[in-house]
């Protein structure tokens, strides 16, 4: 089958998957809803109990469950392409830790939840500079340096959401825990997150010749004709606004990034055109299915969705690194 074909028959499939893991969000819950409910919701007809719990409830969160795991996959193959590093995930410089700590002490001091927003990406805007004007140095950078600086800025972050943790009163305890295992049960409007997805595949998608002679190494890119430096600078600031938001709108969600662009070049290959669309729609998807499970196993009760990624993307991550291994074997 050609190339073209599979890549496009991919697409096509990932376009089903995630149109049928919202319709699955939206059916799924506490209280039962009907098809023909969530049908008359979805056009307007129907203003019953069902219509506001699908419209008001249950569309805005799973929007925002797909934006944001699209947000997170799209980061991540974008981040392990700059680093050439397949371990690469989207909160290894220090983004997910600086809005972590903007998010926690917007709540520590009582504020909204748009403020608590507000702070979170702030926090994440801060990390960035921070770790790129850092790695940066004397004007050049590696992706060692970037990594290294990154590592230590995310522990930096860490060791002040831990001192913000244990001076915290505890009815302020639980909400903090929740966000930073990721909850998007005060995701609030899923449209922002929508549109930034929607514009960071559009920025991302014309970068892809470009990334994939990066990926073969620097001197074959500058060769022909790349302009790595910038090339690399316009990478990163993409994948950290893309983290920054997702992280705002969700909180810590792991493994998204991390393993979505995994399984997604085992399907497609490493070329970037088909791989960063289709690592968006497979990202969504995942998170869609994983916030519905986490507020459906055990309803009323929800869990943290990012605690539901990270069941979910260890087993399958290990099964990856043990095929690496057994590949490279002599």
């Amino acid at each position: 089958m050609p190339s073209r074909r599979r890549a496009l028959l991919l697409l096509a499939a990932l376009t089903a998957l995630a149109l049928a893991s919202l319709v699955a969000a939206l059916l799924a819950g506490s209280y039962a809803v009907a098809p023909g409910e969530v049908w008359a919701a979805l056009t307007g007809t129907g203003q019953d109990t069902a219509g506001a719990v699908v419209s008001g409830l249950r569309l805005p969160r799973a929007l925002a469950a797909f934006a944001c795991g699209g947000l997170l996959a799209l980061a991540g193959a974008l981040m392990q392409v700059l680093l050439r590093n397949p371990l690469a995930d989207p909160y290894v410089l220090g983004i997910s830790g600086g809005a972590a700590v903007g998010a926690l002490l917007a709540m520590l001091a009582g504020l909204a939840l748009a403020l608590i927003n507000l702070f979170a990406f702030a926090g994440a805007f801060a990390a960035m500079l921070l770790v790129f004007g850092l790695a940066r140095g004397d004007g050049s950078w590696t992706q060692t340096r970037l990594l290294l600086t990154g590592v230590i800025v995310a522990a930096g972050c860490s060791a002040v959401v831990a001192l913000i943790l244990s001076v915290a009163p505890e009815h302020q305890l639980r909400s903090m825990l929740f966000w930073l295992m990721g909850d998007l049960s005060h995701a609030g409007t899923p449209w922002p997150a929508l549109l930034v997805l929607a514009l960071g595949l559009a920025a991302a998608l014309p970068l892809s010749r470009d990334l994939n002679l990066l990926a073969r190494g620097d001197l074959i890119a500058r060769t022909l004709g790349v302009r790595v430096r910038g090339l690399r600078g316009a990478v990163y600031v993409l994948a950290s606004l893309l983290t920054a938001v997702a992280v705002t709108t969700a909180g810590s969600v792991g493994f998204v990034g991390l393993v979505v662009p995994h399984l997604v070049r085992l399907a497609v290959g490493n070329d970037q055109r088909v791989l960063l669309p289709a690592a968006a729609l497979a990202g969504g998807s995942l998170l869609v299915i994983a916030d519905t499970l986490a507020r459906t196993l055990v309803a009323p009760q929800q869990l943290p969705v990012g605690v539901l990624t990270a069941l979910l993307g260890v087993p399958v991550f290990l099964y990856l690194l043990s095929r690496q291994a057994k590949g490279s074997a002599p």
